[in-house]
């Protein structure tokens, strides 16, 4: 006795379409890639203080710091809260011309240090005109 049997086909793999999406995914590719020339880099060595031979002595500054507690002295006067312009009214009267440096503790808040400079402004004295360190903690 004989039973039909169906013929088998070998399973084969689509090659052209796989084909077609290579190539599209290719010129994706080419396409998407920016080339860039590699930049010419320039190395500069700034000089420090050091290595700057100058005749002449930098002008002595006054402090005014700020500390972490957010206390303030006018070179190692304490200013209560709230005086600081009066207080640099009369610096200004007994020391004129000399300039002021801000020192100031790295936690201190942002507000303590807008209200220095708001009284440095209130009082005329510009703040680009004093720089300011900030004391980091070792």
């Amino acid at each position: 006795m004989r039973f039909y049997r169906p013929k088998t086909t070998r399973s084969q793999v689509a090659v052209i379409p796989m084909i077609d999406i290579l190539f599209v995914l290719l010129v994706f590719f080419i396409v998407s890639t920016a080339f860039k020339k590699p930049r010419d880099v320039l190395r500069i060595e700034l000089p420090t203080v050091r290595e700057i031979a100058s005749d002449t002595v930098a002008d002595t500054r006054s402090t005014l710091a700020l500390d972490a507690a957010g206390a303030i002295t006018l070179d190692s006067l304490a200013v209560p809260e709230g005086l600081l312009e009066s207080y640099l009214v009369a610096y200004q009267k007994q020391n004129p011309g000399r300039k002021l440096e801000l020192e100031a503790d790295r936690t201190v808040p942002l507000e303590r240090l807008l209200k220095v400079w708001d009284a440095l402004t209130k009082v005329g004295i510009e703040i680009k005109d004093v720089p300011a360190r900030i004391k980091v903690a070792k």
